[in-house]
């Protein structure tokens, strides 16, 4: 296998989706529409609009695009046997013992947040193996769910079925298929423009397990394909500010328009359709381009700060939400304003977090192995993976 240059900027844009969780999951509790493990009472409509709305559209797809990205270098350096055994240690190790141990005060703290129960922690605590049908997502009746970690789920079965065509793709056939749709795209670059189009039907599909898993395991074979042929990457830094503004424009003007109740009530309902179809699956094929043609820009260098967060981007993700939902609970029941409550959960929640990382993570190799971290620190030599 040979050694490839490690694309920095895909590290600096996992870690820039890994932050945005925080902003993301701590104005969940604030939706006043969706449910949530911990609510405050009132909701925010602002703080929806702002940190849910404008990000949840295209954050999750960026998730697995990356991790298509990092598959593509993984399979450059790994045999497909190499590879599997390190998807087992790397995903389903940490998602076991996530869900065993930081999933349960999750819902927990939901159940009493939504209800009178009353019962300890540990009284309570086998109920949490229990599916309760009416609550699939643990947030309110105090039922099994896989939390957060849900992208994980997603991203271990992705990685075993989808690892065939991968295969494919790396050997001279498939590579031979790569350079054909490449030159097909980079000569005409509308079909960028217009792929969505088959991302609209795939946007409809039910949800399972937390998330869509054919919009997703799509996004996650289009980053695979994307780092596979540089003429790609080069063509959409190309349209990097088309790409931005068609994503960009629309989203923030439709949250502007709801948000301050000037969207028109009585449009006929193939506009609303067409407007959240655009939503769905444009806006995040459209953001995300951007994004890696930005990244690879600006943002493909190392420093400190990138050598210490990428390595603990991981740990940082299982842990974040089971903080963010102890700390906000009891934050919601302070009688102060929406404003200084989301504030007082964001900001002790990423140094709680980090601080758990820090000192009781990575310091040693048993914590390192449950939360899917190498015995040792990652090399700058070491591409994206």
């Amino acid at each position: 296998m040979g050694k490839v240059d490690r694309q920095y900027y895909i590290d600096w844009l996992r870690l820039m989706a890994v932050f945005l969780l925080f902003f993301f999951h701590t104005a969940c509790i604030f939706h006043p529409w969706n449910d949530f493990y911990v609510k405050n009472d009132p909701a925010s409509p602002l703080i929806t609009y702002l940190f849910v709305w404008s990000v949840g559209e295209w954050h999750m797809s960026l998730f697995f695009l990356l991790a298509g990205a990092s598959t593509y270098f993984a399979l450059q350096k790994r045999s497909s046997t190499e590879y599997v055994k390190e998807r087992f240690k790397r995903l389903l190790i940490p998602l076991i013992f996530g869900i065993l141990l930081l999933i349960p005060p999750q819902s927990y703290l939901g159940l009493l947040n939504h209800s009178d129960y009353s019962q300890s922690f540990l009284a309570w605590l086998p109920n949490f193996f229990h599916m309760q049908t009416e609550d699939m997502s643990g947030f309110f009746l105090g039922g099994f769910t896989p939390g957060h970690l849900w992208f994980i789920l997603h991203l271990f079965l992705y990685s075993l079925i989808v690892l065939p065509l991968f295969l494919f793709l790396r050997g001279e056939a498939g590579n031979r298929w790569t350079k054909r749709i490449t030159s097909l795209l980079t000569k005409s670059p509308v079909l960028f423009l217009i792929f969505p189009t088959l991302l609209v039907p795939i946007s409809k599909f039910p949800w399972v397990a937390g998330g869509n898993p054919l919009f997703y395991i799509t996004f996650f074979i289009i980053g695979f394909i994307l780092m596979s042929d540089q003429r790609l990457m080069d063509k959409i830094d190309d349209y990097r500010l088309l790409l931005l503004l068609l994503g960009v424009i629309p989203l923030a003007g439709s949250n502007i328009l709801v948000g301050t109740d000037l969207w028109p009530s009585n449009l006929p309902e193939w506009v609303d359709n067409a407007v959240n179809e655009y939503r769905n699956a444009f806006v995040p094929w459209f953001l995300i381009l951007a994004l890696l043609a930005y990244g690879k820009r600006f943002l493909n260098f190392s420093n400190r700060f990138l050598i210490y967060f990428s390595e603990g981007a991981y740990p940082i993700y299982i842990l974040h939400n089971t903080i963010i939902i102890i700390i906000a609970f009891f934050v919601v029941q302070w009688g102060t304003s929406v404003g200084v409550k989301y504030t007082v959960i964001i900001i002790p929640s990423f140094f709680v977090t980090v601080l758990i990382y820090d000192l009781l993570v990575k310091r040693t190799n048993i914590t390192r192995f449950l939360f899917g971290m190498k015995s040792r620190p990652k090399t700058l030599d070491e591409p994206a993976s």
